[in-house]
């Protein structure tokens, strides 16, 4: 049987609960002719149905990404944790860019507090660490694209593997 419909990743609660932080986030894309883009994101929300997400990114500071992404080009992002290294990396065949919806703005603010308290914890310098997630209080969209697929990037054995079941 030929499937008419793209398959997608479903994510486990707990790759869910990963995701929501303490992480840092980057997202790359690419333009038509393969030149990478890449910006750090404010935080994320996972979808009720566990296969799409939407990041946050700072218009100011991700201006090239969000051409790229407008124009239909495929989405990565790496979440990693500072503390310990333990990284998923999703991608998506597209992209929407939305504006922020209702609450967003204050899962990016959790976000900052978080991420400021991992980063601090590793003995960063708090001019630093307000430099890093100054892109929170800027103006800001959402990027939603579905997972089409998923990987283990925590360096180790296991770095590179496959993950998530397919809906």
């Amino acid at each position: 049987m030929t499937r008419t419909h793209p398959e997608f990743v479903l994510l486990d609660a707990q790759q869910c609960d990963f995701l929501g932080g303490p992480v840092a986030i980057n997202v790359a894309s690419r333009t038509a002719a393969l030149l990478p883009s890449i910006a750090r994101a404010y935080g994320c929300r996972v979808g009720n149905d566990r296969t799409q997400v939407v990041i946050f990114l700072s218009l100011p500071r991700s201006q090239a990404v969000v051409r790229d992404l407008s124009q239909g080009a495929p989405v990565a992002a790496i979440f990693s944790r500072p503390k310990t290294h333990k990284s998923l990396q999703l991608k998506g065949e597209r992209a929407d860019v939305l504006p922020l919806s209702p609450g967003d703005r204050e899962i990016m603010r959790a976000y900052r507090a978080a991420f400021s308290d991992e980063i601090c914890g590793l003995g960063y310098s708090d001019a630093f660490v307000r430099a890093l997630v100054a892109g929170v209080d800027e103006e800001a969209v959402g990027v939603r694209f579905r997972v089409s697929s998923a990987f283990e990037q925590t360096p180790g054995p296991h770095a590179g593997e496959r993950l998530g079941a397919k809906v």
